[in-house]
């Protein structure tokens, strides 16, 4: 999908949200609670975002946002990208696209 790489190329963390998505704000203090500074698209707020929208439905993006892009990757939605916090997986994500640099989680801290 040419109109979702231009969005996503050369950046560790991109996320397509819509205003008034309370999922999609959720998913991005999460993401934003790592310490990562993901660019964030307002699809609802951009001319072209039928065009993006459509472009993730094609992704089988469903619903179409949240959209996660990791290392440009599409990662899915707001249940995928907590089922992956959850399973301690997103801060290896985020730390091999370079979007954080050294993460400590508290459980390793705690069995130290």
């Amino acid at each position: 999908m040419d109109v979702l790489a231009r969005f996503t190329a050369d950046k560790p963390v991109v996320i397509f949200i819509k205003s008034t998505c309370c999922m999609s704000h959720t998913v991005k203090a999460l993401i934003c609670n790592f310490g990562a500074n993901p660019i964030v698209f307002e699809v609802d707020k951009m001319a072209n975002g039928y065009l993006i929208e459509r472009a993730l439905v094609l992704l089988e993006c469903h619903p179409s946002v949240p959209a996660v892009f990791i290392g440009q990757q599409l990662i899915s939605g707001a249940d995928k990208v907590i089922g992956l916090n959850i399973q301690n997986k997103l801060s290896q994500l985020l730390l091999n696209a370079k979007a954080i640099f050294i993460w400590v989680s508290y459980s390793s801290i705690k069995n130290s």
